[in-house]
């Protein structure tokens, strides 16, 4: 690791993404910046994003781990807790952060947000409004939008 300067919590986080990655999970952090990784999720199976490969972006702020990671979608997705820039609406990335957390739980729970959006906490107010009056054609919708934007090929 290039980067001396690193807290040692980063370095040691880092070390464990690239050792034991989480299963449909890759995060490698940029030779320029090791605060900044490159991820990538693979759309959970049996989840509308199924067959997706979704690219983000994670920053670890200087205050990291007082203050959580910034992570957003490069990906397009149509997700009601997703907007079109990518943000996330995930509880553990605002008001319940904790130092206790790591960046393998933050895309563990990114990933869990995949299979099981909540329109009820929407980020992209159209795409909830969407999921809750037919959720059917939501998901197909979601599945369609997955092949065309998250498609390696």
């Amino acid at each position: 690791m290039a980067n001396s300067n690193l807290p040692r919590r980063i370095i040691k986080e880092t070390q464990r993404l690239l050792s034991e990655p989480a299963p449909g999970i890759s995060a490698s952090p940029s030779e320029e910046n090791m605060r900044y990784f490159n991820v990538m999720i693979l759309g959970p199976s049996q989840s509308p994003y199924e067959g997706g490969i979704f690219k983000l972006e994670l920053f670890l702020p200087e205050e990291y781990p007082m203050a959580p990671p910034k992570v957003r979608f490069l990906t397009k997705i149509y997700h009601p807790n997703i907007d079109k820039l990518g943000r996330i609406c995930l509880d553990i990335l605002k008001d319940k952060w904790s130092p206790a957390l790591q960046i393998r739980t933050v895309l563990l729970s990114i990933q869990a947000l995949l299979s099981a959006p909540n329109p009820d906490d929407p980020l992209a107010d159209n795409v909830a409004k969407h999921w809750k009056a037919n959720e059917t054609e939501a998901v197909e919708t979601a599945k369609e939008l997955t092949r065309v934007y998250a498609n390696d090929g």
